[in-house]
């Protein structure tokens, strides 16, 4: 073998890449006072790994890799142990921090460029954000750590062990599938939820309506329907966390409908696209001018992870799944529509993963599962015109009524062209 054989442009470009990593790293590790290992350190190190995957590739003997993260993890160990540092951060982040570095630049050697870039910027996310994280987890308190071990629950203990078979009438019930919807929808309000958690009352309406939307607008609508009853001066403020929380609900459907039914995700678009705009015209147009004012209400939601909201889910599910099949056979898209139109009072998601479902095992046409879709969410927004007339009187009425209005009208101009 030549030992001075040209370097190929793959090569070259390896440990260029390699460089530029260690230094994105070590550009933040750079900024604490006194680092034990900064900007050019970070950069060896990736480029020391890329070097030691090289003899390791060329010589045939994997070990070099692991002798080389021996070697540097030892290094740092030693830096620290001599001079421990006084910044009050761990030690040992910068001694992992480093020793990812030295596997992305091998990483990056063998060939897994894309994934080392990925974890390249992931890890100095979570170095540089590190008071923001801290400040999630003050935010969270137990009863939300609970939840997300409940939702590891659901997810991956529950959902492995249902079997994948179709039994039931028209061979509609999965466990294994409704399961995986109620862990589709449970992750989607957790996330809602945390996210109200961590922000909190004190960062205004358009967060409050945008997470409470996620995690349940009807529990939205009806507590600053109620607040405002009392104090009509909250009316402004209430009808942007209205008209966004049932904005939400239809960004819902769209994520929702992407994972479960991707060839639908276009057409939904189309129907919603019109209504989402039209809502966020009015919202902004509420907003407007608006001055800071006193913590606002959080809304009152319940854990979205508790197995016996979970059980619920999956039986209502289960049941409008049934109910859409049965009568779609005996009643054509017509029954199809009256349940949607029943059941999208108070609960959009069932209908909506029902019809995608159905949709899927091709027991739909496209235009029925669209439809049956856009009547749910209509009848959802009936429902909560109801609440905010029947629960928040006639000052928020006013306010958010044409707002809602808005919004049905945009859905049904999406619903003309889709079918044109």
């Amino acid at each position: 073998m030549n030992p001075f054989e040209p370097a190929s442009l793959a090569h070259i470009e390896a440990f260029a890449v390699s460089l530029a990593l260690g230094l994105l790293i070590g550009l933040e590790r750079e900024r604490k006072p006194e680092p034990k290992a900064g900007l050019r350190t970070f950069a060896l190190v990736s480029m020391f790994g890329c070097l030691m995957a090289l003899i390791a590739d060329r010589t045939g003997s994997g070990w070099i890799v692991a002798v080389g993260l021996l070697a540097v993890a030892a290094m740092m160990i030693a830096a620290v142990t001599i001079d421990p540092p006084d910044d009050g951060d761990p030690p040992t982040t910068s001694i992992i921090a480093l020793m990812i570095t030295y596997g992305l630049g091998a990483a990056i050697w063998f060939g897994h460029g894309a994934l080392a870039v990925m974890a390249a910027i992931a890890t100095t996310a979570l170095l540089y954000f590190k008071a923001q994280l801290h400040g999630i987890t003050r935010a969270l308190t137990h009863k939300d750590l609970i939840s997300i071990l409940q939702f590891a629950a659901l997810s991956f203990v529950i959902l492995p062990i249902l079997p994948d078979v179709d039994y039931g009438p028209f061979d509609t019930m999965n466990p294994h599938q409704i399961w995986w919807m109620v862990v589709l929808i449970s992750g989607v309000s957790l996330a809602g939820y945390a996210a109200l958690r961590i922000a909190g009352s004190q960062h205004g309406a358009p967060l409050i309506g945008l997470f409470g939307g996620m995690v349940s607008s009807t529990a939205t609508t009806m507590v600053f329907a109620r607040h405002t009853r009392a104090d009509a001066e909250l009316a402004r403020t209430a009808t942007v966390v209205i008209l966004l929380a049932n904005l939400m609900v239809m960004l819902r459907l769209l994520l929702v409908s992407g994972v479960v039914a991707p060839k639908l995700l276009w057409s939904l678009a189309i129907v919603f696209g019109p209504g989402i705009a039209l809502g966020l015209a009015v919202a902004a147009f509420a907003w407007r001018g608006h001055a800071g004012g006193p913590p606002l209400p959080m809304p009152e939601v319940s854990n979205p992870t508790e197995l016996k909201t979970a059980l619920t889910f999956g039986a209502l599910y289960a049941l409008v799944l049934v109910l859409s099949a049965w009568l779609q056979d005996i009643a054509g898209s017509g029954g199809l529509y009256a349940v949607a139109l029943a059941s999208g009072l108070t609960d959009v998601d069932a209908i909506t993963l029902s019809s995608l479902r159905l949709h899927n095992q091709e027991r739909l046409a496209e235009v029925e599962a669209v439809m049956s879709i856009a009547l749910a969410t209509l009848s959802n927004l009936a429902f909560k015109s109801g609440l905010v007339i029947s629960i928040g009187g006639a000052p928020l009425a006013r306010r958010t009524l044409p707002g809602l209005a808005a919004i049905a009208i945009g859905i049904g101009a999406g619903v003309v062209a889709f079918l044109a």
